[in-house]
């Protein structure tokens, strides 16, 4: 059988940084392969030499057989060759049938738009992967994974015979990842390649055929996906073993650091939440997406204020209006998105990990870079954060780089209290398992730590007790010994009697 892609010793460096080194890849016809490696492995790299944004230094791309000498974006497009990111790229304000016309029309400006047959042709493609959308909603009102699928209309409209999907799940529930499945299925069924690339390595025996592992941008090995697990994967990635995934130590727990009672907020959607957490404990958040964990986050770092209820911190009942009360209160907050929220891309990595503390690095209003870069070192030693130096933008570093850039952020404030909101989405096995230990050694070291996570084995595996969130409301906490997936899923689906420890 032709392979549909065929990549041979490719190379590519930016610079003196070496990020693909002699890969070799194939796709064959009706076939899923899966892409997996840490951060930095040159997964980007190698998608974006495939859909023909990066011109290799080295090696030969052939499509479907034919050896193809350069390769630019408008010509992979041209022979079938898609990329579905994980950030969809439409236009918000324009129409589901619109985006897929400017996709797929060919013709200048001055081009005579055919509208009824615009939206025909929408709504066929829009069947044909199972979207129920009508072609003249506008994209701003979808949601992540109907904004996936008009991307892979889309794509299909254009006769795509490659498709890449770049971490389509990361943002989606239980429920819209099996409708992805069904849809790659009923694409995998057509003939079509697809290339699939997820950190999520215990979703692939549902979805991939084979599975390439690369690691410091060489090639590692592809496995058939029915003859290797997850210990193996993580081997071949790491290149040794992880001797725990959640790294848990066992902490003796001090003093309440922060006590709610019947806490509400009407504008987040928080009811009458009472929950404790002390010196040296990791409370984790657990409940189905909507549960309110995140809207319980803000309300206590005084994003979207109580307006009900009572918060308790070592000093006393206090009132947390705004982040800077949050602050002097000694509550730090960690966000789920980084990118938006948690870091300033373009900003170095030095005044990332003071921006939170710029008076103690300020005099008269004015920046002492001496004093800002030797807070930021002593964070960036302190949490392992590899970058090339301070004055390298965050932008640049890898996701797990930058989450404990985040990290190092809100840790400079000296928090009594740390409220982490999905502190490993989106990073790899070994980052992940870094930043769990990192959390370990916050735990250790005093903090108290609140840890919101979609992963339930995460929560089930850092936590020393589990406050299971249902409605806004906390319908159950428990300690780590009963917290199984079991107990947490009954209390979240309310299919269990609420539990109080």
């Amino acid at each position: 059988m032709t392979p549909l892609l065929k990549l041979t010793d490719i190379t590519k460096s930016f610079g003196g940084v070496r990020a693909l080194r002699g890969v070799s890849f194939e796709l064959l016809p009706g076939e899923v392969h899966a892409i997996v490696g840490e951060n930095g492995a040159g997964k980007s790299t190698l998608i974006k030499t495939i859909s023909g944004a990066h011109r290799p230094d080295g090696g030969t791309i052939e499509v479907s057989g034919v050896a193809v000498e350069s390769l630019d974006p408008a010509s992979a497009r041209a022979l079938g060759i898609a990329v579905i990111y994980q950030q969809p790229a439409l236009f918000p304000d324009l129409t589901v049938a619109e985006n897929i016309g400017l996709r797929l029309e060919r013709g200048g400006p001055w081009r005579l738009v055919r509208w009824g047959e615009r939206q025909r042709r929408a709504a066929e493609l829009l069947k044909r992967v199972g979207a129920d959308i009508a072609p003249a909603a506008l994209v701003r009102d979808l949601s992540m994974p109907q904004q996936q699928l008009v991307e892979i209309a889309a794509a299909l409209g254009g006769d795509a015979k490659v498709l890449i999907l770049d971490e389509p799940t990361a943002s989606l529930s239980d429920r819209e990842v099996d409708h992805l499945f069904r849809v790659v299925g009923e694409l995998r069924a057509a003939g079509v390649g697809l290339v699939y690339i997820s950190h999520r390595l215990e979703e692939l025996p549902r979805v991939a055929d084979r599975v390439t592992v690369l690691r410091d941008g060489s090639y590692v090995g592809t496995k058939p996906m029915a003859g290797v697990d997850r210990a193996a994967l993580i081997r071949m990635m790491v290149g040794r073993d992880l001797s725990s995934v959640f790294p848990k130590r066992v902490v003796k727990p001090g003093d309440v650091a922060l006590e709610t009672f019947d806490l509400c907020c009407a504008a987040g959607g928080v009811r009458d939440v009472s929950i404790s957490v002390r010196a040296g404990e990791i409370l984790g958040l657990a409940g189905l997406v909507g549960a309110g964990r995140t809207e319980l986050a803000r309300v206590l770092f005084g994003l979207t204020p109580a307006d009900g209820g009572r918060i308790v911190t070592a000093a006393g009942e206090v009132t947390i209006d705004s982040p800077a009360a949050a602050i002097r209160h000694g509550i730090a907050y960690v966000p789920e998105d980084r990118r938006r929220h948690g870091v300033v891309l373009e900003m170095p990595v030095a005044a990332n990990a003071t921006l939170a503390v710029l008076p103690a690095v300020s005099t008269g209003g004015l920046i002492g870079r001496a004093r800002e870069r030797k807070l930021a070192g002593g964070f960036v030693r302190r949490l392992g954060v590899k970058t090339p130096s301070l004055d390298a933008p965050v932008g640049h570093l890898s996701g797990g780089n930058q989450q404990k850039v985040a990290l190092a952020r809100w840790l400079a404030t000296d928090p009594a209290v740390l409220i982490l909101d999905e502190p490993t989405q989106g990073v790899d096995v070994g980052a992940k398992a870094e930043i769990h230990a990192l959390i370990g050694d916050l735990a250790a070291r005093g903090l108290a730590v609140i840890l919101i996570s979609s992963e339930l084995p995460e929560v089930l595996g850092m936590s020393d007790r589990v406050a299971v969130m249902r409605a806004g409301g906390v319908v159950g906490v428990l300690d780590r010994a009963e917290a199984t997936q079991e107990r947490v899923l009954e209390l979240a689906l309310g299919h269990a009697e609420e539990a109080v420890a």
